[in-house]
């Protein structure tokens, strides 16, 4: 398989009747906020973010090992967990008014699954989704599997996005105080994992490649711009993906300082982002061995789009 979410032994106040905060596409909140509240570890920000981790909500999406649809089910899967969601007579794994329904279901039957595993119930519930029961179980926990924890990281992290909701897009003003913070990062050291809300930090290992952040203090991509957001009042989660699925899109010619530049296949697959400076330019951490910098919006050939992140309260800065 490819925001309020509470702690182990926490009231499930992130799970059953939850209000969705999270951007959904509209013809999908409904199914969302009824589908989200199946049972105590799911919410529906919870499912929000996996739909967007998965699918980023394309109902036609089909990954290369045979996923399909919004849920992102293997046929097996879907042949053994799919439900006629919309009382048509018919599964269809293709039909969001089933695989929505599904996904929250699924998730409800993993949980039970490893609702003895010792750990934060959600964690391995998703751990779980991504990797399968017997693992979970196996290891105790979310086993060590890169994929599985930076699966598990990034949808907890997108869940817990904007508990207030309700929020508006960011203001030119506070566009440009995130201008400002990054530039006066320039030259900070690309660091993986690095960077928070109160500046650089060291990374953590490993990057696709096998390089580490432990020894470096700078910011990754996503460190950079969630430092960035921060000092306009704006609280970021910590991927790109997740980053972008928390903004609202915004047309290229319609792009300001401050709005966030993003590369990647897909929504889902988002492996990059910057923050726009104007003028075909942006300021990011590209990549290990570099300095957060200004680089050309061409300097990656898969450019996804701009968003405008959203602010809670709306906070002039």
């Amino acid at each position: 398989m490819g925001s309020l979410l509470t702690a182990a032994g926490d009231s499930p106040a992130g799970a059953a009747g939850a209000a969705l905060s999270l951007a959904v596409p509209a013809n999908y909140q409904s199914l969302i906020e009824d589908a989200g509240n199946r049972c105590p570890e799911v919410s529906p920000n919870l499912l929000a973010a996996l739909i967007t981790q998965e699918s980023g909500f394309n109902p036609k999406a089909q990954s290369p090992v045979g996923a399909q649809g919004i849920g992102q089910f293997m046929p097996s899967t879907w042949e053994t967990h799919g439900i006629d969601g919309n009382g048509d007579g018919k599964r269809d794994v293709w039909d969001p008014e089933d695989a929505i329904p599904s996904s929250a279901k699924y998730l409800c039957t993993i949980a039970k699954d490893v609702q003895d595993v010792p750990g934060d119930k959600q964690s391995n519930m998703l751990a779980a989704y991504n990797a399968g029961s017997g693992a979970v179980r196996k290891y105790g926990g979310i086993p060590p599997y890169k994929e599985t924890q930076n699966y598990v990281r990034s949808i907890t992290s997108l869940a817990k996005h904007n508990p207030g909701g309700g929020g508006k897009n960011a203001t030119a003003d506070q566009g440009v105080t995130a201008v400002n913070a990054a530039q006066k990062m320039l030259g900070k050291p690309y660091s993986w994992g690095g960077g928070n809300a109160s500046g650089p930090s060291t990374g953590i290992c490993c990057t696709p490649k096998g390089r580490s952040g432990e020894s470096i203090t700078g910011f990754d991509c996503s460190g950079l711009t969630l430092y960035a957001y921060a000092k306009a009042g704006i609280s970021l989660p910590r991927t790109a993906a997740s980053q972008y699925a928390a903004s609202e899109p915004v047309k290229r010619e319609q792009a300001k300082p401050g709005d966030l530049v993003f590369y990647g296949p897909s929504a889902s697959k988002i492996h990059h982002v910057g923050i726009y400076v104007g003028g075909g330019y942006m300021i990011d951490a590209p990549r290990p061995d570099t300095k957060v910098r200004f680089s050309p919006l061409n300097s990656m050939s898969d450019l996804f789009g701009f968003a405008r992140p959203a602010s809670p309260n709306n906070k002039e800065i």
